[in-house]
């Protein structure tokens, strides 16, 4: 592996590590804590602020501060905030949602234009470095999910309790009450993570800006360009179809881990493994996708940008549907068979996606075109859905004490099901509506590129 790939790999790993830590397990900690009922709100805040600060971050990006130094502040800010949340709920056991929700905010207010601005910056350094995004950036986006499924068995399995510290799976274990997942301590650890990730992103390379000298519009200062691909039908219906299938990307991550663990309270499931490692359970989705990212180029260039995200939207509804069905006794497989699909749904959309507005518009407003995709996407498509989930998930179930827990139990079956079905809408309206023709490279033509990456590499 090159020097270049190295540095960017570990960018990846740090990168969705840090979000690893938290994103997944935040329910099972506020549920307990006092603030069950608000958990959507602390899921739909990331994409609150993802519909205005990726792309407000892109425009410096692309303009005024080079993005491998932007990443940096941006990171080290989003931990120093996330650091200060961890202090408030270590000293607060009965959280006040508004100062807590407060530094949780800006916290993700920093962090989420990082996603996009992690993409540009690795689509810049492989350009300059002479590779080829397409094949090289899926492998590094590789180990982006493994640092995500590092961070989820760490905090699942990691224990801190009157200074003592060790790791367990067991909930005969008299620290598992402990673990990570349930307490502040997986905000102490995004909050590490994110210090040793923005400090060494200053240590990637350079990325260029554009040309300065040239007149520019008010639109062009703005950033503001890249809403020009609106004026294109297909670029235009591609942005607003990403938004509606949005809504499902921070569904099973504001709720899969406290619907599982809501088992718990139920007599029947209350010592599975499942019940009880809903985190390490949940961990097989980011498995799958891990794997899935490696099928993005043969898929893409096989079968093209609508196929993929076709396959996409089924696997969101076979994900949420089978979430629906599913338990952790007899139904296990359930899970474990929507966990699987899950990479396929995720990243058929997300990664895709990216990769296909790169290749589609020019070299001045790709990270503002990031940064809209990333609007559309985990901005106003994630918030709105999240909100809405929230909703439809308090109306079926409640949060309730159970044997000295705290669980949130009710008919969850409904929403998840209603969810499914919202998918599979989606999924029928984009088959229709949106229009490419996809013209499957001829062999010459992939043998040539794949001579040409081998002679790069």
């Amino acid at each position: 592996m090159s020097s270049i790939k190295l540095r960017l790999t570990i960018l990846s790993f740090l990168q969705f590590g840090v979000w690893g830590a938290y994103l997944v397990c935040l329910g099972q900690y506020l549920g307990p804590a006092g603030l069950g009922g608000d958990i959507a709100w602390f899921y739909s805040i990331q994409g609150i602020v993802s519909i205005f600060m990726p792309a407000v971050m892109g425009i410096l990006a692309d303009k005024y501060i080079p993005a491998q130094r932007l990443l940096a502040i941006s990171h080290l800010l989003s931990a120093l905030f996330m650091g200060c949340a961890w202090y408030y709920g270590h000293t607060h056991p009965v959280l006040e949602f508004a100062p807590f929700f407060t530094l949780y905010t800006l916290s993700v207010a920093f962090y989420m234009p990082t996603i996009a601005l992690s993409n540009s910056t690795a689509f810049k350094v492989l350009k300059s470095s002479g590779l080829n995004p397409v094949s090289a950036f899926p492998p590094i986006r590789t180990f982006g999910t493994i640092g995500f499924i590092a961070s989820m068995w760490f905090v699942n399995c990691a224990y801190f309790h009157d200074g003592t510290f060790g790791f367990t799976m067991s909930e005969s274990n008299p620290m598992a009450e402990y673990r990570f997942q349930y307490t502040d301590m997986q905000l102490f650890t995004c909050s590490l993570l994110g210090i040793l990730l923005g400090l060494f992103c200053f240590t990637l390379p350079a990325c260029s800006l554009s040309p300065k000298g040239e007149k520019r519009t008010v639109s062009q200062t703005l950033g503001l360009q890249a809403f020009r691909l609106f004026s294109d039908r297909r670029m235009a219906v591609f942005f607003v179809f990403s938004m509606l299938l949005g809504v499902a990307l921070q569904i099973t991550n504001g709720f899969a881990t406290t619907f599982i663990s809501s088992f718990k309270g139920v007599e029947e499931y209350a010592t599975t493994f499942g019940a009880n490692n809903s985190t390490l359970l949940t961990s097989l989705s980011q498995i799958s996708e891990a794997l899935c990212i490696l099928l993005i180029p043969f898929f893409l260039k096989r079968y093209g940008i609508k196929n993929v995200m076709l396959i996409a939207m089924g696997a969101w509804v076979l994900r949420f549907g089978l979430f629906g069905l599913g338990n952790p006794g007899s139904g296990l497989w359930m899970f474990i068979v929507s966990m699987i699909v899950y990479g396929v749904a995720f990243d058929f959309f997300n990664v895709s996606g990216a990769l296909f507005v790169d290749q589609e518009t020019d070299d001045q407003v790709k990270s503002s075109a990031q940064g809209l995709f990333m609007l559309m996407t985990n901005g106003i498509g994630a918030s709105v859905g999240t909100l809405i989930a929230g909703h439809i998930v308090n109306s079926y179930c409640s949060w309730q004490t159970v044997e000295g827990g705290s669980y949130m139990l009710g008919d969850w079956r409904t929403p998840w099901l209603i969810f499914a079905g919202y998918a599979l809408v989606v999924c029928i309206m984009f088959a229709f509506l949106f229009r490419y023709r996809h013209i499957p490279p001829t062999s010459a033509e992939v043998r040539k590129a794949e001579a040409e990456t081998i002679e790069i590499e």
